[in-house]
């Protein structure tokens, strides 16, 4: 996923359809200068973690 998209649902009060490793994830924040994305998984709001944007996929 680019940076500009991952912003864009970060930003947005609708909630899209975004996966890492076929799990469903909620996008909190994006670090733009390293490409990194803070999110949690739908249903373990407790497990956040940073990953590259290019393991995001939106369906």
């Amino acid at each position: 996923m680019n940076k500009q998209r991952a912003q864009e649902i970060a930003a947005s009060p609708v909630m899209a359809n975004v996966t890492y490793n076929g799990v469903p994830i909620y996008i909190q924040n994006v670090d733009e200068n390293n490409e990194i994305a803070r999110i949690y998984p739908l249903d373990e709001p407790k497990k956040e973690q940073d990953i590259p944007l290019s393991n995001l996929k939106e369906h």
